[in-house]
């Protein structure tokens, strides 16, 4: 029988087992099989024979042979190999361990489980009557000190300390929910009737949230578990239309309201200041936190039902209504010992605002509770007093400027790993205190620093601070000789990144979508990209940029000049919070002062991690808010913005948006908001997009309200460039843009430029000779080419009339008093880039200040030129728009001059030739 059972040194069962096995395992496997089967395969077994241990050999009778049960079916019971829970035995056998001989078993009929199944007994009386009865059996897998024991009603083998909650949890009935027997819960939102219920009796859970509101005009009663809703559904089907879960029975017992626990702002901003909360998720939580007392309800609460000594949980305030939260409340665990946190409503490691609110709960409540190492940083060294640090951002400014070129090995690409791990501060000696006191020892920031690279990022980077002994000022790590740049002790950007965007954003490449970019290429996730622009930002205020605004054709005071607006939409620009200036106010700033307020402020954004306690934040203003002119080009420090006083113009102040050009941005609109600004105006709204943009009275229109909602909330700026596309002067108008804003930047300069062309030619003439009347600046024939006689008038209407400047050309020897440097020639030209449209201007003689009038400037002027500049600006709006105003002109300021760079670099090529 052997043989014909053998193949190839295994052995075969018989077909009710199905299972092959070696040879040298058989032995051992029917032993295991009579172990568990002996009372249902081998019932002839004598009850008086006792139980014999050996080690590889079974008892001496001859029943007892394993190869003598392999001839006897084996009846197998599904319920005793069940393994369904974690307290019965493991389901692997090692081959070395030793194997129990069969045994009789003295347990009686009544531990069968045929008997078991007839219910006869109780639960506990079960427990006591297996307990009694044990099975001696030793086990196979070497734990020979724990007793096994048989469940009475599922035949189920384990050991016998967990047999009683197997019983408990598996086999017996749903309990009554009473006084002494319910589900822990606490009130956490009195008015709208919202408790927080444990999930199970037994162990940890995280709670569900259950409605009982039965007061009031609106009575609801609703438990947040699924399951719940399910059993309610199948029982109402059922006609039980009354039977409620025992999440709802368990709130007759309640008898505690949570205590709402009013989270200070200050401890928010802490934690943004240590960067374990967002500025933008800061923000975030404080408007929740605004919405939460609009409604009356509690914003964040602890819960505290027991079962867990490392496990909290907050029941958080939640506006909308969604399917994590469907009583407008979200309950957030805080896991003590992992240290992590977890809400419904998004995975484990993406952060929320309700888990944020936990952590502003957690810091302000238990701050023992956070990772020591951020207790150590709030404690020691979080951010030193106000005083401090704004010292720390003007010698930041002053002493560690980036050259304006840098080296080539600064630049140069490298591995994360070629980047030191340590950055720690050169300074040895205080710079500011008398005598310059040496430093105290280095302290440690943090040892989580994040590189930032084109290769990727690197988390284990420290960073350490040094502090003056006398005036507490902080020296932190300032180096561009190690190829990096520092923004604020947490992020750390390299050069060859900040280039990289530089490059990107004069090709109108975002750098949300440079870094999402990089991440795709990459594979890794990097920092925010807001903290990455303002790293950038940060990197382009220290940069030594000279900022000189010029040409190198046209020098420093360019003859002919191009003027225009470039439209944008400052989204986060309010006019109402503009104040009226005092009224011995005449107009000048000092632009110096504000473009170094603009730095400080992109500086102080690596310090003061909140906008609300940074003193450096600028804002737009009437008195504090320059343009930009070169330094050479410019009269003194001291420039002209009187925007403050269109607030108190006539209704006759003339516009920069002319007819045309208004009618040309309504055909960009949508047909919704060109039936909204003809119902503003009084128009009929009825028609297609053309019949709108081309009804007369809309057109017409040229008040502030219409030119606002069609051109953008700012004014724009105001671009003064040269015939070669160089910007000389950039000014950022607050509200709509008039003649005004260019006569104070061509006030502002050191020479009056002999032809200005612009698409408002008469207005910029007229409002600029009356804000100088006794030396008007347009002259002669009120800065026409020719005088307003009928014969000149006849010659230009047929385009017979030509206007020859040679001064242009060439420079006499004997200049005009006052004359231009460049050429000699005191005579001042306000003309128009073409003939003058009919919607531009009502003087009829202004067909006098056509360019075509003028040969010399037609040759210099190129219109190509002029638009490709203002598309190259329009081509950046989707992104500068988005950014607060002093971020807005800063950078757009930078890449200006950088395109000016480039323009320059290529007049050189071309000169070179």
């Amino acid at each position: 029988m052997q043989s014909a059972m053998q193949t190839h040194g295994s052995l075969l069962l018989p077909p009710t087992v199905k299972k092959q096995l070696r040879s040298e395992d058989m032995e051992r496997h029917g032993f295991e099989c009579q172990n568990k089967h002996c009372t249902a395969a081998s019932p002839e077994i004598s009850k008086s024979s006792s139980p014999s241990m050996t080690s590889a050999a079974p008892s001496s009778e001859p029943h007892s042979s394993p190869l003598d049960l392999l001839e006897e079916p084996m009846e197998c019971d599904a319920s005793v190999v069940e393994r369904d829970h974690c307290y019965t035995l493991p389901p692997s056998v090692s081959p070395h361990s030793p194997v129990a001989s069969p045994v009789s078993s003295n347990i009686p009929a009544a531990s069968q489980p045929e008997a078991s199944s007839t219910g006869a007994r109780s639960p506990d009386a079960s427990v006591k009557d297996a307990a009694s009865y044990p099975d001696t059996t030793r086990p196979s897998y070497g734990v020979g000190s724990l007793r096994l024991v048989k469940c009475p009603h599922c035949s189920l083998r384990l050991y016998k300390k967990n047999l009683g909650a197997h019983i408990k949890r598996k086999h017996e009935g749903l309990k009554d929910v009473t006084a002494a027997s319910h589900l822990k819960n606490v009130c956490v939102d009195a008015t709208r009737g919202i408790f927080a219920v444990q999930r199970v009796a037994h162990g940890f859970s995280v709670p569900v949230h259950v409605q009982r509101k039965t007061w009031g005009n609106h009575h609801r009663i609703k438990c947040g578990l699924d399951e719940c809703h399910k059993y309610q559904s199948l029982a109402k089907q059922s006609g039980l239309i009354y039977s409620l879960c025992e999440h709802i029975r368990s709130l007759d017992y309640c008898t505690k309201t949570a205590c709402e626990e009013f989270l200070n702002p200050e401890f928010l901003e802490k934690l943004a200041s240590l960067h374990i909360v967002e500025e933008s998720m800061m923000s975030t939580c404080k408007s929740r936190q605004k919405a939460a007392e609009k409604d009356h309800a509690p914003f964040s609460v602890l819960v505290d039902l027991g079962g867990s000594t490392h496990q909290l949980c907050f029941s958080v305030h939640e506006p909308k209504i969604r399917s994590f939260s469907c009583f407008g409340r979200v309950i957030v665990t805080y896991n003590v010992k992992k240290q992590t946190w977890h809400c419904p409503c998004t995975n484990p490691r993406k952060p929320c605002p309700h888990k944020s609110i936990g952590k502003w709960h957690v810091f302000q409540t238990r701050k023992d509770l956070l990772p020591a190492s951020t207790r150590e940083t709030f404690q020691s060294h979080t951010h030193p007093a106000t005083t401090e640090l704004e010292r720390s951002v003007r010698y930041t400014y002053a002493e560690k400027k980036i050259p304006a070129t840098l080296p080539g090995d600064a630049t140069a690409p490298r591995a994360l790993t070629d980047y030191p791990a340590c950055l720690i501060p050169t300074e040895e000696s205080c710079k500011l205190c008398p005598g310059h006191p040496r430093l105290e020892d280095r302290f440690l920031i943090t040892d989580k620093a994040t590189i930032v690279c084109m290769n990727g990022v690197n988390h284990n980077t420290s960073t350490y601070n040094k502090r003056c002994p006398k005036c507490h000022l902080d020296y932190r790590y300032q180096e561009w000789r190690d190829g990096l740049h520092n923004f604020n002790d947490h992020v750390i950007l390299t050069l060859e990144l900040c280039l990289y965007v530089r490059c990107n954003l004069q090709n109108h490449v975002s750098v949300s979508r440079l870094i999402g970019c990089l991440e795709s290429l990459r594979g890794q996730k990097f920092p925010a990209v807001g903290t990455i622009f303002q790293a950038y930002c940060h990197f382009e205020a220290l940069n030594n940029t000279e900022y000189s605004y010029s040409c190198v054709n046209c020098g420093l005071f360019p003859a002919v000049v191009t003027m225009d607006i470039h439209r944008n939409r400052v989204s986060k620009l309010d006019l109402s919070e503009l104040k009226t200036p005092p009224e011995d106010f005449d107009g000048q700033h000092n632009i110096e002062d504000f473009w170094d307020s603009v730095h400080l402020d992109m500086i102080s954004r690596g310090f003061f991690p909140n906008s609300s306690t940074n003193p450096f934040v600028v804002r737009p203003s009437y008195e504090h808010w320059a343009p930009w002119i070169g330094k050479e080009t410019r009269k003194s420090d001291s420039v002209l913005n009187t925007e403050f006083k269109k607030m108190c113009e006539t209704e006759g102040e003339p516009s920069c948006v002319t007819a045309d050009r208004l009618c040309e941005d309504l055909s960009k609109q949508n047909e919704a908001t060109l039936q909204s600004l003809c119902k503003s105006c009084g128009v009929d709204s009825r028609g297609s997009r053309a019949d709108l943009i081309n009804r007369p009275k809309l057109k017409n229109q040229q008040t502030p309200e219409v030119c606002r909602s069609v051109c953008g909330s700012s004014g724009g700026w105001c671009v003064v460039s040269c015939p070669h596309g160089v910007v000389y002067s950039l000014k950022f108008n607050l509200h709509t843009e008039s003649p005004r804003d260019f006569a104070d930047l061509l006030l502002s300069w050191k020479h009056f430029p002999n032809i200005c062309l612009s698409d408002f030619a008469y207005d910029l003439a007229t409002h600029t000779n009356s804000r100088v009347p006794e030396n008007p600046p347009f002259h002669p024939h009120e800065g026409k080419p020719a005088a307003q006689t009928t014969k000149n008038l006849t010659k230009a209407l047929h385009q017979q009339l030509k206007v020859s400047l040679p001064w242009l050309r060439e420079k006499p020897e004997l200049s005009d008093e006052n004359g231009h440097p460049v050429t000699g020639s005191s005579h001042r030209y306000a003309l128009y880039h073409d003939r003058p449209h009919h919607g531009n201007t009502t003087d009829p003689h202004d067909v006098l200040r056509s360019i075509n009038l003028v040969p010399e400037v037609q040759e210099r002027v190129n219109n190509t030129t002029v638009k490709r500049l203002f598309a190259y600006m329009r081509k950046n709006n989707y992104f500068l728009n988005s950014v607060d105003p002093s971020t807005h002109v800063f950078l757009m300021r930078s890449m200006m001059e950088h395109r000016n760079t480039c323009c320059n670099t290529r007049l050189e090529r071309v000169q070179r030739r």
